[in-house]
């Protein structure tokens, strides 16, 4: 028996409603009726012979076959979509300044960039790393067009690329001195990783000590690397030579967003963030 062929279409509703929690806003997204849209998902389920989610009264959520075909589903539109701009679409042209928060996916960065700009050479591409809330000052006076950064805590602004884990790391081997302050390495104030780890070991009742502060994420990377104290990253970004530190209290997660206007800069930006997402899940 030949394996069925997937829909793309079908696939596109699929990814709508996964990542924006439930079949309405999904509908909403496509333009479409919420009642079409869960035909089509129901006709991908069918095609499948597996559910792709779980739905109550009140939720919708992916089950573990939703969650795998999730990676592929994103993936197989991201490279339609790039066909489509390649063969059918202008090509696209422009300029786009881009601030990117230093601690935003630091290991993959670099190619990713190189990427993009060899796929889309009619691009001008102007990229600052910095700290985030910086990078959206500036991106607010209009230095800047677009930001990829953390959402600070019970903030709403930006679209959500992804989330992961806030963790505890020090070098391997490394150990909290018994009675004395944690010694940690931290950010400048304003950090939204320095104010909730800190304020996690307030809670805790754990003494502490910032005995490092560096404004580059490197350089707090490179004081736990020494063994000089511990300090917090997000997990995408942990570097050689550090590992996840136990026993400190959860950070939570860190929502990772795009700011910005991002009028008339689409067809710029969604081949970055695809690029962006596909680094991720292969990692």
């Amino acid at each position: 028996m030949r394996a069925p062929d997937l829909d793309l279409d079908l696939l596109r509703c699929f990814v709508q409603v996964a990542e924006r929690g439930g079949f309405t806003p999904g509908a909403t997204a496509l333009g479409l009726t919420q009642s079409a849209v869960s035909l089509k998902v129901k006709r991908l389920e069918e095609l499948l012979g597996r559910r792709v989610f779980e739905r109550t009264s009140r939720s919708v959520a992916l089950t573990r076959d939703g969650e795998t075909l999730l990676a592929y589903a994103r993936r197989m539109l991201a490279l339609n979509d790039e066909a489509v701009r390649r063969l059918v679409a202008p090509p696209v042209a422009g300029h786009l300044r881009l601030g990117v928060a230093d601690h935003f996916v630091p290991r993959n960065l670099a190619p990713i960039l190189a990427r993009f700009a060899a796929d889309y050479p009619e691009v001008r591409l102007e990229v600052e790393v910095g700290r985030s809330h910086e990078l959206r000052q500036a991106q607010e006076r209009g230095t800047l067009d677009l930001v990829l950064g953390k959402r600070r805590d019970g903030e709403t602004a930006g679209t959500i690329l992804w989330t992961e884990p806030i963790i505890w790391v020090a070098a391997p081997g490394w150990q909290a001195p018994e009675g004395r302050p944690l010694p940690v390495a931290m950010l400048p104030q304003g950090c939204m990783f320095r104010d909730r780890a800190l304020a996690a070991l307030a809670r805790a009742g754990l003494g502490f000590e910032v005995v490092y502060t560096s404004a580059s994420l490197l350089g707090v990377a490179a004081a736990a690397q020494a063994g000089l104290a511990a300090t917090v990253l997000g997990r995408s970004g942990l570097p050689p030579g550090l590992r996840e530190f136990a026993g400190l209290p959860p950070l939570g997660v860190a929502e990772m967003a795009v700011f910005g206007d991002a009028a008339g800069r689409t067809q710029l930006v969604a081949p970055l963030v695809l690029l962006i997402r596909d680094s991720l899940e292969q990692h």
